[in-house]
């Protein structure tokens, strides 16, 4: 992909966050209606229309690019350019008037991540990560470079995770030994977690469970920033991981926490 491509992609991802982030304002923090998925997730309209709103531009701008919503469903993924979408990833964070949700927007392009935005619109804050690129975070109309810290011990992680309850089984046992190696653990935060671990602020974030739409935006956020995320083999994330995955600042804390979770 060249250079010039690769902005006007870029630049149409943000259109979408652009696009995503007032429909989402719009129902913060009102009453709106919460249903439950077949998974037993909650939804609301904020997740639907900020998803139709950046399936309406795909539409119109790229009709032959594939797309894979958490809401409507998926088109095309044997296209070579695939949107990736999660319109508002902590739906739960959302409904209970929490500001730490976010817009995902990755671009799945010939088998890997070439681009993951996480936009959180009550924040006012936005990552940008572009594979080979440094990322950068938006925040009151600055740019700045964001950049991982070193830390070259689980044992000085700060370490974030949505739910211990995300764990069933011998994966249950070895986040909870990896809890308590860990300096600290703090829970909550869905991508809002990844996007400190990529400004800085944490060291370590392990999930399970989740689905392309949760971490495909995250890898060049993530590995933009200098950090390394995969699944807990250590292996690339693409479409068809199993949802455990394993964020790091420092390659010697991913590789030891790796080490822990294999038992």
């Amino acid at each position: 992909m060249n250079d010039r491509t690769l902005d006007s992609l870029t630049a149409l991802a943000v259109r979408l966050a652009d696009a995503a982030a007032p429909v989402a304002l719009r129902y913060f923090r009102t009453p709106v209606a919460v249903d439950a998925k077949a998974d037993a997730s909650p939804v609301t309209i904020a997740d639907r229309e900020c998803e139709a709103a950046m399936r309406a531009i795909l539409a119109a701008e790229v009709p032959a690019h594939g797309i894979y919503g958490e809401e409507h469903g998926q088109e095309r993924l044997d296209a070579s350019h695939v949107w990736v979408l999660d319109p508002i990833d902590g739906t739960r964070a959302f409904i209970t008037g929490r500001p730490l949700f976010g817009t995902l927007i990755g671009l799945w392009r010939d088998g890997k991540a070439a681009i993951g935005i996480v936009d959180c619109p009550a924040l006012g804050e936005r990552w940008i990560g572009v594979a080979g690129r440094p990322t950068l975070r938006i925040a009151a109309g600055a740019s700045q470079v964001a950049k991982v810290r070193p830390c070259p011990a689980v044992e000085q992680a700060m370490l974030g995770s949505c739910t211990p309850y995300m764990f069933s089984g011998r994966d249950s046992i070895a986040f909870d030994k990896l809890v308590r190696t860990s300096r600290s653990a703090i829970f909550g935060g869905d991508c809002y977690s990844y996007a400190q671990l990529a400004s800085g602020f944490m060291d370590l974030v392990v999930e399970g469970s989740l689905k392309p739409y949760d971490y495909v935006a995250l890898v060049p956020m993530v590995e933009g920033a200098g950090g390394v995320c995969t699944d807990w083999q250590g292996r690339p994330l693409d479409l068809g991981s199993d949802g455990r995955v394993i964020a790091a600042g420092d390659r010697r804390t991913h590789a030891a926490a790796m080490a822990i979770l294999a038992g």
